[in-house]
């Protein structure tokens, strides 16, 4: 497999802004009827963000060795999906959040009911965008689409919010907690490394399939991990909210408020060497993955 010579910096500057143009080809123009619904789906969606789960997918790409090209609308997709979610968690009736990525959310920058169609049209016009010709075989799309279905769905995602949204007021053990977190964030980024997979034509059952897996889980966990410590000590110039300790208000359970902020951040390292682990048997060409899951436990937003 060939090497990888391109150093993390270079490739997530350049993927980043691969992922923008694409974000912003595939979205309809904000001038196009129905404009104000339009021009809300390209503000919840290009408003920044780290890009996460596009990186993931096009990392799990070049250690497949898969071209570019093939990931472009998958990563799309995948962030919309994403994007979704968000616009839907800052609702009233979730987490009534006024600011996201230190911006207006978009329900106030629009309104409620707006934000509500924004995550449904993002939703359908995720799966619109991956179903379309991409040089893939129709058999690597339907398992694309299937993948990306199930980790949005009652079983992933959203089944994940449902518990969180449950278990406010609650003290959860750490087994329940952890499952919680592994379906509402932790399944995007399996799926990400579940795409590029389906791009190269790579069982998951298979010895380097199952690895990206195992990989894939232990990093969502982190994510999830470092998330509440930022809401914890985060600097929220940095983070983008509008105050720290937002979810301990809420009374809504966390890793620091049940491990304590030193144990968490253990937590979030062991986590990170378990993620490296299993890419012990790769080469190189496996270093953007190593990379991200650095930056995903050692980020500060």
């Amino acid at each position: 497999m060939t090497k990888i010579s391109e150093s993390f910096a270079a490739f997530r500057e350049r993927i980043v802004a691969r992922s923008e143009r694409c974000l912003e080809n595939y979205l309809p123009a904000s001038n196009a009827f129905p404009a104000r619904l339009h021009e809300a789906m390209r503000y919840s969606v290009l408003g920044g963000g780290k890009r996460v789960r596009p990186l993931l997918v096009y990392a799990a790409g070049a250690a497949l060795g898969i071209h570019e090209s093939l990931l472009d609308r998958p990563a799309a997709a995948l962030e919309m999906i994403h994007a979704y979610s968000l616009v839907h968690d800052d609702l009233p009736a979730m987490d009534n959040d006024d600011l996201r990525r230190g911006r207006p959310t978009c329900h106030k920058a629009y309104d409620e009911a707006t934000a509500i169609l924004v995550g449904d049209a993002l939703l359908t016009h995720a799966f619109r965008i991956l179903a379309e010709p991409a040089g893939l075989s129709p058999g690597q799309q339907l398992r694309m689409l299937a993948t990306l279905a199930q980790a949005a769905g009652s079983h992933g995602m959203v089944g994940g919010q449902a518990v969180d949204l449950a278990a406010v007021g609650h003290e959860l053990a750490q087994p329940a907690l952890e499952q919680m977190h592994l379906l509402k964030t932790g399944m995007l980024i399996r799926c990400a490394i579940q795409l590029g997979l389906a791009a190269g034509g790579v069982a998951e059952d298979t010895r380097n399939g199952s690895a990206l897996i195992r990989y894939a889980d232990r990093v969502g966990l982190a994510f999830q991990v470092q998330d509440d410590i930022l809401d914890e000590i985060g600097d929220i110039s940095q983070t983008g909210k509008a105050k720290q300790g937002a979810d301990r208000e809420r009374e809504k359970p966390g890793f620091v408020t049940l491990l304590g902020l030193k144990q968490a951040q253990d937590y979030a390292r062991n986590l990170l060497d378990e993620a490296l682990q299993e890419l012990q048997a790769w080469g190189a060409e496996a270093d953007h993955l190593r990379a991200l899951a650095r930056l995903i436990v050692e980020r500060n937003r």
